[in-house]
């Protein structure tokens, strides 16, 4: 019993020094970090770490699906996807030759479009003479031009982590290299800002068609929540899918990606965050060099509808071949507000770990349920979002059953103040969760960007520590009567087919 003893408090004072470190290196964060506005007004964030000789390199843009025009869903996404195809020198053999055949392919693919969309009156002669040219011209065009070239480039010198995402607020690219590389990222993110060459565009657009059949229509998890977003949205643009609908990905034009990419190339909506093994004044220098050169961009401010105040309960059923499953959100403030901070503590005492409040309950207790989980800040993060709760209940057992256990929960955080012990629990996991990203160069540079492309601010990670410290019983319970009601609700259900 001395020896447990002792090794307990041992654990126990390795946590503690590891949670004080980790608190110290948080809060002082915003001394280390050296921002700069380019004279363009790109924002760059710097973070010297000698932890490695690797750098972690982010590119966030502050442009995603809520800046599409209506009709062309799935159009920011698509032009992620494009700028992987090379620019006019990077994988280009004879540019200009190619440049006469990628007007030819540009000209014919409209053309197919506009007789296509004519529906039942559609010629389908003229569309096969069209797609038989489209094909041929692509066929040629692919003498010019080298594929995959940037992830060569990047693959041949050391790159690791490279990923790029498109989400309703902002795109993301990023990549970890050794640190002598970082000239080499500069050259061909800025080539790829500049010089653009949207190859391979229609044949691409039949992967992206591919890729929503894979992650929506075959898949039910991404089903559901397709229906669930567009349940909760009836106006704002985070009801539409980043993918985009079928109808408007079928008839995307090069038109249509161009529209994004003068958005995206506005240095005033790009961050650029680099950590790890460097010499700020140097990388500054470097990247001046390189994405200095972008030249400002007047950019009209994109106008999204506001989501009026929902005021009846919302539901919606998807039948599918596949095991039950259920999404339930409330609308909420997005982040900085104070009550999204609530919520993260809320989102940790309800579903974090197995002796939280609900995975304790329906799976453990009642075994009602195979997973429950939530997740604050639903789909996004420069307006208004959700606090989603999602489960799957246990055979023989109900959406429904799930349903009425989780309201009844919900009911008790208004009524019952959480005790100081719980809600001490939770502050602690949130620290620790925090403090586990600050070990890694590529969270943190994650971060940074993040916070500042949307917030305007980085240093939102450095005061979430201390706010999240402050959140009291009485705050949880304000926030829970205030959005957690009936008539803030939706719910979804995938239900399985019946033969």
């Amino acid at each position: 019993m001395m020896k447990k003893n002792k090794l307990f408090k041992s654990v126990f004072i390795v946590a503690v020094i590891v949670l004080m470190h980790g608190l110290c290196y948080g809060f002082d964060l915003e001394n280390k970090v050296i921002k700069t506005k380019l004279k363009n007004g790109l924002t760059v964030l710097m973070l010297e770490r000698h932890l490695s000789p690797t750098v972690s390199l982010y590119i966030r843009h502050r442009v995603g699906a809520v800046d599409e025009k209506p009709g062309e869903s799935g159009a920011a996404h698509f032009l992620e996807h494009m700028m992987f195809k090379g620019t006019t020198t990077i994988g280009a053999k004879n540019y200009p030759a190619e440049k006469i055949l990628l007007d030819k392919i540009e000209k014919t693919g409209n053309a197919m479009d506009r007789e296509r969309r004519k529906g039942p009156k559609a010629d389908p002669a003229v569309i096969k003479k069209l797609a038989a040219r489209l094909k041929k011209l692509q066929d040629q065009s692919r003498e010019y031009f080298i594929p995959n070239e940037i992830d060569r480039l990047y693959t041949e010198n050391g790159g690791l982590n490279m990923n790029a995402s498109t989400g309703q607020d902002v795109t993301t690219y990023q990549v970890s290299l050794p640190a002598n590389k970082i000239e080499l990222w500069a050259r061909i993110e800025s080539d790829r800002l500049l010089h653009p060459v949207f190859r391979e565009f229609y044949s691409e657009r039949e992967v992206i068609m591919e890729e929503r059949r894979q992650r929506v229509e075959v898949d039910p998890d991404g089903k559901l929540y397709e229906a669930f977003l567009n349940a909760a949205y009836k106006t704002h643009a985070y009801g539409r899918p980043v993918l985009g609908w079928t109808e408007d990905m079928k008839y995307l034009s090069p038109a249509s990606v161009r529209y994004i990419y003068e958005k995206y190339r506005a240095p005033q909506s790009i961050v650029i965050a680099v950590v790890g093994d460097i010499n700020p004044k140097d990388t500054l220098k470097l990247i001046d060099k390189y994405f200095g050169a972008i030249p400002p961009v007047k950019v009209k401010n994109n106008v999204v509808p506001p989501e009026p105040r929902q005021t009846e309960e919302r539901k919606v059923e998807v039948t599918f071949d596949a095991n039950p499953m259920m999404i339930m959100g409330y609308h909420k403030p997005n982040a900085p507000a104070h009550d999204d901070y609530v919520f993260d503590v809320i989102s940790t005492i309800l579903t974090t770990g197995r002796t939280s409040r609900l995975y304790d309950l329906m799976v453990t207790k009642m075994g009602i349920a195979e997973s429950v989980s939530s997740a604050n800040g639903i789909p996004a993060t420069m307006y208004p979002n959700l606090f989603v709760i999602s489960a799957q209940p246990r055979y023989p057992h109900t959406n429904t059953e799930l349903e009425d256990v989780i309201l009844k929960e919900i009911e008790k955080l208004k009524s019952e103040p959480v005790t100081d012990t719980e809600l001490n629990k939770a502050k602690n996991q949130l620290k620790m969760d925090y403090i586990k990203s600050l070990d890694s160069n590529d969270e943190l540079a994650s971060m940074l960007s993040y916070y500042e492309v949307l917030l305007g601010d980085y240093r939102y990670i450095t005061n979430y520590l201390k706010i999240i410290d402050g959140v009291s019983a009485r705050d949880i319970q304000n926030a829970a009567k205030l959005y957690l009601n009936k008539e803030n609700l939706t719910i979804a259900f995938l239900n399985k087919k019946k033969d």
